[in-house]
């Protein structure tokens, strides 16, 4: 009798807990809740919810509502809570898994994402969308053989379907296989001959495959499709140059945004204009190259070399990077650095008062004014001596 006393006990909660449960989803409003849903206010809806579903929670029905409305609300780690419980009553549940990974990735937790998709595919190995995520975060892992590989589940599943037929001949592209790239890329064009996504990547493969042709058709008709993505132009450009259509090589790539143009786009434009016979344009671009080429921060690192070899006590190697610095920045500093090395180091006075000279009439900024003081007292100093 005592051994079934804690038995009855038992059975008493559980039908008390069952029955409040049952209780709870019968008392939600569905008209205010869905009164919530329509007016977009779901942190409303997952306060309310929450007063109605009071803990502990093992109701179906009632999690499935507190993790959808708190995922709407933008409250990711209770969302995720609330499915991990659904999961573990039952983990056979598709729709589940996709918004555990679909929180997971939101949250930038990929490796929990991937390893739901990994569930879900196990149970449902023709799951479109599911390969596409996979490729996704294997991309961002920078698992280039990985994304290929359910970049080309998915492309089995669906040839027609464009960001993955473009996404999979753009790697194919980067890997140099060509015909793999063209074969996919032929498929889904036929399906969509319109689409941009598509043409785009066209445009990449047969630039790769340096028939300038094609690259100049499908350049083309981006174009009358509104299409004037500078990376296509560019590619487009260099087309037209290389059939020797140099007049439409030199307005393409002038019709690409100034602060996108670059060392390509300059030299192209001023190979053209050579063919042309146009040499002062020529100049003018091929030195428009040159700038592009060089990165505006080289004086300085120049500079920082020539400081670090002047501090080794190497100081030829030191004047002569300093005066490597003064080819693309006659900075004041620099002048400063070689006068000290001629007057410290060196006891070079006449190279020093030139450098000491060239420092001043640089005009350095006014927050150098010990420096500027110390150069006038210096010179005057070494000239009277």
């Amino acid at each position: 009798m005592k051994n079934l006393i804690p038995f009855i006990t038992a059975l008493l909660v559980l039908n008390a807990f069952n029955s409040r449960a049952q209780q709870q989803t019968q008392v939600v409003n569905d008209s205010l809740l869905l009164d919530y849903y329509q007016n977009q206010k779901f942190i409303e809806a997952s306060d309310y919810l929450k007063k109605i579903y009071t803990e502990p929670v093992t109701n179906p029905k009632a999690l499935s509502r507190l993790a959808y409305t708190s995922q709407m609300a933008g409250k990711l780690p209770e969302a995720e809570s609330y499915y991990q419980r659904l999961y573990n009553l039952d983990s056979t549940k598709t729709a589940v898994l996709f918004n555990l990974a679909a929180i997971n990735l939101k949250r930038g937790n990929n490796v929990k994402a991937f390893d739901y998709y990994q569930k879900i595919i196990k149970t449902d190995s023709t799951n479109f969308t599911v390969y596409t995520q996979l490729a996704r975060i294997s991309s961002q892992r920078n698992d280039l053989s990985g994304c290929v590989v359910y970049l080309e589940k998915a492309n089995k599943l669906n040839p027609a379907d464009a960001d993955v037929a473009a996404d999979l001949s753009d790697l194919y592209i980067m890997l140099k296989k060509l015909p793999q790239a063209a074969k996919i890329l032929d498929t889904a064009i036929n399906d969509d001959p319109q689409n941009t996504v598509l043409l785009e990547s066209l445009v990449k493969l047969s630039y790769a495959q340096k028939k300038w042709t094609e690259t100049i058709k499908a350049g083309e008709k981006l174009i009358q499709l509104g299409d004037n993505n500078a990376n296509m132009l560019m590619k487009l450009g260099q087309a037209y140059y290389f059939d020797k259509n140099y007049f439409c090589g030199i307005a393409t790539l002038a019709g690409i945004e100034s602060t996108l143009q670059n060392e390509t786009t300059y030299y192209f434009t001023a190979a053209c204009y050579k063919q042309l016979k146009k040499q002062r344009m020529a100049i003018q671009y091929l030195n428009k190259a040159i700038d592009a080429s060089i990165s505006p921060a080289i004086s300085n690192y120049y500079s920082e070399l020539a400081d670090s070899f002047d501090n080794l006590k190497e100081l030829k190697k030191a004047i002569a990077t300093y005066n490597k610095a003064l080819e693309y920045n006659e900075s004041p500093m620099v002048y400063y650095s070689l006068a000290t090395i001629y007057d410290g180091e060196l006891k070079n006075k006449q190279k020093a008062v030139k450098y000491y000279k060239k420092y001043l009439a640089a005009k350095p900024p006014v927050n150098q004014e010990t420096y500027i003081a110390f150069t006038k007292s210096r010179l005057t100093q070494l000239i009277q001596n």
